[in-house]
């Protein structure tokens, strides 16, 4: 069963790919901690690429990303890659 810290270094390593061309400061590296939109500058298109993305990497499809995405029916202001690995946690233990 893949524990969260491994969920976290699959989504640093997948982020890392995803964002190699962006002008942000990667030189600090990615953590747990590190957000979505304030920290690598995403945009809500990119955040679609990435569940995508997600699906792909982790064979997980059909994944309720709106759960994630959205709390009292209002979207979220940011994520972090441990929000994100959380979130992940238990469709990965369900396989």
């Amino acid at each position: 069963m893949a524990t969260p810290e491994d969920i976290t270094q699959k989504l640093i390593t997948l982020l890392e790919d995803f964002t190699q061309d962006w002008d942000h400061d990667g030189d600090a590296g990615m953590s747990a901690d590190t957000r979505l939109l304030a920290d690598l500058g995403f945009e809500s298109v990119d955040i679609i690429q990435l569940t995508v993305a997600i699906e792909e990497d982790f064979k997980l499809f059909r994944t309720p990303f709106d759960k994630l995405l959205m709390k009292d029916g209002r979207y979220v202001d940011d994520l972090s890659i441990g929000q994100i690995a959380a979130f992940l946690q238990p469709f990965l233990a369900a396989r």
